[in-house]
């Protein structure tokens, strides 16, 4: 069974914002463990957001639970006249995580039955006890990269056995292939996307993502191949264009990688392009259907490489993994 980073911090964070509570002599420290618990997140954003919004909260709720139970009576119904009064402002402000917290707050004030200084001053000091504990243990997040890359070396492979593929139907018309590939590319984009934003939450400061781009890219030519794929499986193969599209889709499949070659592959495509329209007219209907089946795939194939040509330009794209090792490596030092 393996432990997960948020598990292993919740397990090391509790009891020692309970111990550093115990050691300052507040009245009940276990809560100071409570606030540790919840306040424990996945990214270092959403850890910070969590505790700004508890610590806003539980002070909005300190102030309610103080003017409602010193102006009325020391009662349970007065517990519910504070819950409607603080729940709509905490839902109001977009606090609501902090409601749980704050509860626990106001339940120790009503407790009491006598709000004093010394009061209010042990409750703020169980709050940052309990939160600062959590945002420096959520300091530490760690690095996505590695599984990053492995995202990008699998969904590359992938996009090697769908491109294999077409050039297979182009050549020999065979349609044995499972495609078991295309559900797998699917689930690899999505858990990838979902890291990059886990990441970028880790880094406070950062507003993009050098692997971003690379997955929305590739999620675009990933559409694009879908589209061809039908294209392709219709087409007759006994004709020259099929063989010649059946070649360039073999080249296309061996060079999937993260550096750019489309400004390449592209002026194949216009060469291409270019002979199709040279070639002599279809003599019958079926290698016209043919023909034209097999342009509109190269218009796809062109889409394809423009989205590739495009992020290197105007995107941050990828690197290799041994580059992007040694870029890591770099600005650790």
């Amino acid at each position: 069974m393996r432990i997960g980073y948020r598990t292993l911090k919740t397990a090391v964070g509790t009891p020692i914002a309970i111990w550093i509570a115990q050691l300052m002599q507040l009245d009940g420290a276990v809560s100071a463990g409570i606030l540790t618990i919840l306040c424990i997140q996945t990214t270092r954003k959403s850890s910070v957001l969590s505790a700004w919004h508890r610590f806003i909260a539980t002070l909005l709720a300190m102030f309610i639970s103080i003017v409602v139970f010193e102006s009325l009576t020391y009662h349970p119904i007065t517990i519910g006249i504070v819950l409607l009064l603080f729940i709509p402002i905490t839902v109001k402000w977009k606090i609501t995580p902090g409601i749980v917290t704050s509860t626990v707050i106001i339940l120790h004030l009503y407790q009491a039955r006598d709000i004093s200084f010394q009061l209010i001053g042990n409750e703020l000091l169980l709050i940052t006890v309990g939160i600062g504990t959590a945002l420096l243990l959520n300091l530490y997040m760690p690095s996505l990269d590695k599984k990053l890359l492995e995202y990008q070396e699998r969904l590359e492979h992938h996009f090697k056995v769908i491109l294999k593929e077409i050039a297979t139907f182009l050549r020999d018309g065979d349609q044995a292939w499972s495609g078991k590939e295309l559900t797998e590319t699917e689930v690899i984009l999505d858990h990838a996307e979902s890291y990059v934003v886990r990441d970028i939450e880790n880094h406070l400061l950062r507003s993009h993502h050098p692997f971003y781009s690379y997955f929305q890219m590739r999620r675009k030519q990933f559409e694009l191949l879908k589209r061809m794929l039908p294209l392709a499986s219709q087409l007759n193969h006994t004709y020259a264009q099929s063989f010649q599209m059946a070649t360039f889709f073999d080249e296309l499949s061996d060079s999937v990688h993260p550096g750019n070659t489309s400004t390449i592959f592209l002026e194949k495509v216009h060469r291409l392009k270019k002979k199709f329209e040279e070639d002599a007219l279809p003599q019958t209907r079926e290698e016209f259907e043919t023909r034209a089946n097999l342009y509109r795939l190269l218009q796809e194939i062109e889409q394809y490489l423009i989205l590739k040509k495009t992020i290197n330009k105007n995107g941050k794209p990828a690197f290799h993994k041994k580059e992007r090792l040694e870029n890591t490596k770099k600005n650790k030092d």
